[in-house]
């Protein structure tokens, strides 16, 4: 674990630097992508629920809660990664406003719909999975589509994937739609409503 460059950009927690798990199984998002998402979402997320699928260092569900989302799930399957977002969470002190459920993110969002709904709320869906480039992550795309796609629309304020440029995703993920794109060099993000 590596007190690293990524910090919080805004809010509460602003200037706070997280840890970081190794670079081998974490690729953290970049502080200008992460930066723009927030200016377009706004005061969107205050008051809200933010879900960070694939959350490695949880840089981008502790800018939410800074930022005033009342409430953060954070989805992870490595281990490693698993024990710095923890570090983070508690040095953040975001503890009582979060949730960290190991393992693996395309099985485990079933469970924070499954709160979503018997709490009836919505939440923000953010998904960074790992680059396709990766060793055995070439349909990691096609899961992430098809995990969107069966996404209850009752529980969804918005979503939000970054992704490796050069990729093209679809105008339409089930009932979905693409609304904008931007690029920041290697990421890319896409917003759907």
């Amino acid at each position: 674990m590596i007190k690293s460059n990524i910090q919080i950009i805004a809010g509460k927690h602003r200037g706070k630097k997280l840890y970081m798990a190794s670079k081998e199984t974490t690729r953290s998002s970049k502080n200008i992508l992460k930066e723009s998402v927030f200016n377009i979402l706004q005061f969107e997320v205050v008051d809200t629920v933010f879900v960070e699928v694939f959350a490695g260092t949880g840089s981008v569900g502790l800018e939410a809660l800074s930022r005033g989302a009342k409430f953060a799930y954070f989805l992870e399957k490595d281990r490693n990664s698993f024990r710095v977002l923890n570090e983070n969470i508690k040095a953040c002190k975001e503890k009582d406003n979060s949730e960290v459920i190991l393992g693996d993110s395309f099985d485990t969002i079933l469970d924070v719909v499954n709160k979503l709904q018997r709490n009836k709320e919505k939440a923000f869906f953010y998904f960074d999975p790992p680059f396709a480039m990766r060793e055995g992550n070439a349909e990691i795309y096609d899961k992430v589509i098809e995990t969107i796609a069966k996404l209850p629309k009752i529980n969804v304020e918005k979503i939000i994937i970054e992704y490796q440029t050069g990729i093209e995703f679809p105008e339409m993920i089930g009932k979905y739609k693409q609304i904008k794109t931007r690029k920041f060099g290697k990421s890319s993000v896409a917003y759907y409503e």
